[in-house]
């Protein structure tokens, strides 16, 4: 069931002009701020791969990916990528990439079984990012130093755009506060995971949730993660305060990847180990693939958060039911 919110007396900062340069500025800031940081270098990245592959990100696990016969492939299916999460680490073995170096790449994703809402869209663009790491790198200080990098660009950018639009007044928070999912549900017994993340966010306004994809001393997870890229020890996700919303908006999710006994074991736990037999777990399970850290962040998030917006159709193009589409047009929110 779609929902949407309507602050009570929204109006857009920017009018439909300027909105489109500032997601310009946004994007093309951002991009350097983040790659220079991070060592990173641009690659071009396949909208669709074969379901054979075992590449495409498999999210929750209940999502369908869009699919399609290929003839010109006798026939073979292929899925319109959810994310690139698996792909990048196998691109950075292929591309010869070094130590301390990566890749970035704009991923665009149709997520067909999205629920609408203000910041959940059927289209999805995000930067997605991969670093190969040492096996020395795999803990917890080196995740929370590569979160500070990303805040920073974040944070950086966000101050530039305020210079070229000083009608804007979003100040975002440089100072991110750790904690786990399990510290979150102690702090938060009564609530869900979302309420747990709004709570905390209100008060601390920028955010990296640790730890999530294993149950919980509760029996529940915080939130599900596929059990083949992220190791569920070492990855996180990314909050800011959205002030227009009054909610904690989810910016990056990301992650020290799984080495081969991560992946076994995690495989194991979420019942997939039919997925061992797949080339990229064979890969993964036999030591053939480099260590590294990665995620993705929402372009259009972060847009939104930026520029102050209402809603995520004010930043991209997308589809939305008739009463969403009503809805705004009622309360002078202009869909793009």
């Amino acid at each position: 069931m779609n929902h949407i919110v309507i602050p009570v007396g929204y109006k857009p900062v920017l009018d439909e002009y300027d909105t489109q340069r500032a997601i310009e500025h946004i994007k093309r800031t951002f991009q350097r701020e983040f790659a220079a940081d991070l060592n990173l270098k641009r690659v071009s990245a396949p909208l669709f791969v074969t379901d054979a592959s075992g590449l495409n990100d498999n999210l929750s696990g209940v999502e369908r990916p869009v699919s399609f016969d290929v003839p010109a492939l006798n026939g073979e299916r292929a899925e319109v990528v959810h994310s690139l999460a698996k792909w990048k680490r196998l691109a950075l073995k292929r591309y010869h990439f070094s130590v301390g170096n990566g890749l970035y790449t704009d991923m665009n994703a149709i997520r067909r079984d999205e629920e609408l809402d203000n910041v959940h869209s059927l289209y999805v663009d995000q930067w997605d990012w991969e670093k190969i790491i040492t096996r020395e790198n795999r803990n917890l200080d080196y995740l929370k130093l590569i979160v500070r990098a990303i805040v920073k660009a974040i944070c950086d950018t966000s101050d530039a755009l305020r210079v070229r639009f000083p009608q804007l007044t979003t100040v975002l928070s440089p100072d991110v506060s750790f904690i786990t999912s399990q510290e979150l549900e102690d702090l938060y017994p009564d609530m869900t995971g979302s309420e747990r993340e709004n709570a905390y966010l209100k008060e601390h306004h920028t955010a990296f949730i640790m730890q999530i994809g294993g149950k919980l001393r509760s029996g529940k997870p915080h939130d599900k993660r596929a059990p083949d890229y992220d190791d569920w020890s070492l990855n996180g996700d990314l909050f800011f305060w959205d002030e227009v919303l009054g909610r904690a908006l989810e910016i990056s999710s990301m992650g020290i990847r799984v080495d081969a006994d991560a992946l076994d074991r995690q495989l194991a736990l979420a019942g997939c180990d039919s997925r061992r037999s797949l080339p990229f777990h064979q890969m993964l399970l036999h030591d053939e693939l480099p260590l590294t850290i990665g995620g993705g962040i929402g372009q259009s998030r972060l847009c939104m958060l930026m520029m102050g917006c209402a809603h995520i159709g004010e930043v991209q193009s997308s589809l939305w039911d008739p009463e969403t589409v009503a809805a705004c047009e009622a309360a002078g929110i202009p869909l793009l």
